[in-house]
C-alpha cells in the first residue's frame, strides 16, 4: 500500500523591516489603548465629579427648601400671633367704646376749649351729645361735641377707633348743617374736628384732606393736629 506524505508548511520568514514595523504597530496600539483608558478614566471622574456636585446641589436645595418651609411656616405664625394681638386690641378698643361716652363727657370736653384757645379759638360754650335742629325743628344731625362763640361752631364727631367711612359721614353731617341750620349770619363759619383713640395713618390722611382738625390721646391728655400742607381747615 502506498503511503502519502503531506509536506509539512515552512514558516514565512519575516524581514528585520517587517518585524521592526510589526513592534511599531504594537507599540503604537498600546499607546492608543493607554491613551484612550486614561480619557475614560479622565471621563469616569469628571462624571463621579458632576454626581458629587448633582448630589451636594440636591442636598443644598433640599435644605433651602426645608428652611423656606420653615420661614413659611414661622411667617404663619407671625401671621396669626399678628391677627390675634390685632383682635385683642379692637377687643381692649371695644370695651374703651363702651366708655368713650364717659371719657368725651368727663376728660375732653372741659379741657377742648382750653386746647383749641393755643390754636387762637376762643369758644365760650361747650356741650355734648347734642341734637341739632332747624328752624323748623326737623332733626338734622346729632353731634358729639358742639363748640360755640359768636361767628364760629366747631362740630366735633367722636370715635374709639374713626375709619374713613365715619369721615364721609361728617362731611355729609357738616354740609347739612350749614344749608340748614338757621344761622342768619353770612360770616357764621362751620368748622369741623374728628376725635379718636386710635388713628389709622390713612384716615387721619383723610381728615386732613378734608379740612378737618384731629384729636389724638397724648400721655394723659389729648393733642388737636391741624391740616397742614398741602392740606388746609375748611370753613362750612
Amino acid at each position: 500500500m502506498e503511503t502519502t506524505t503531506i509536506p509539512t508548511p515552512v514558516p514565512e520568514t519575516k524581514t528585520f523591516e517587517q518585524l521592526w514595523a510589526i513592534v511599531q504597530e504594537t507599540i503604537t496600539i498600546q499607546k492608543e489603548t493607554a491613551r484612550r483608558m486614561e480619557e475614560t478614566d479622565r471621563q469616569m471622574k469628571e462624571t463621579a465629579r458632576r454626581m458629587e456636585e448633582t448630589d451636594r446641589q440636591m442636598k443644598e436645595t433640599d435644605r433651602q427648601m426645608k428652611e423656606t418651609d420653615r420661614q413659611m411656616k414661622e411667617t404663619d405664625r407671625q401671621m396669626k400671633e399678628t391677627d390675634r394681638r390685632m383682635k385683642e386690641t379692637d377687643r381692649q378698643i371695644g370695651s374703651l367704646g363702651n366708655r368713650f361716652g364717659e371719657m368725651v363727657e368727663h376728660m375732653v370736653l372741659p379741657n377742648l376749649i382750653a386746647k383749641f384757645k393755643e390754636l387762637g379759638f376762643v369758644f365760650t360754650k361747650a356741650t355734648s351729645g347734642r341734637v341739632i335742629e332747624d328752624l323748623n325743628r326737623k332733626h338734622l344731625a346729632e353731634v358729639d361735641i358742639v363748640l360755640e362763640d359768636g361767628d364760629k361752631t366747631m362740630i366735633v364727631e367722636v370715635k374709639s377707633k374713626p375709619g374713613v367711612e365715619d369721615i364721609k359721614e361728617h362731611i355729609k353731617r357738616m354740609e347739612k348743617i350749614r344749608i340748614n341750620s338757621g344761622t342768619i349770619e353770612k360770616n357764621h363759619k362751620y368748622l369741623g374736628a374728628v376725635a379718636g383713640i386710635v388713628f389709622a395713618k390713612n384716615v387721619k390722611e383723610y381728615a386732613f384732606k378734608n379740612g378737618f382738625y384731629v384729636v389724638v390721646p397724648s400721655g394723659e391728655s389729648f393733642q388737636i393736629h391741624v391740616p397742614e400742607e398741602p392740606y388746609s381747615v375748611k370753613e362750612w
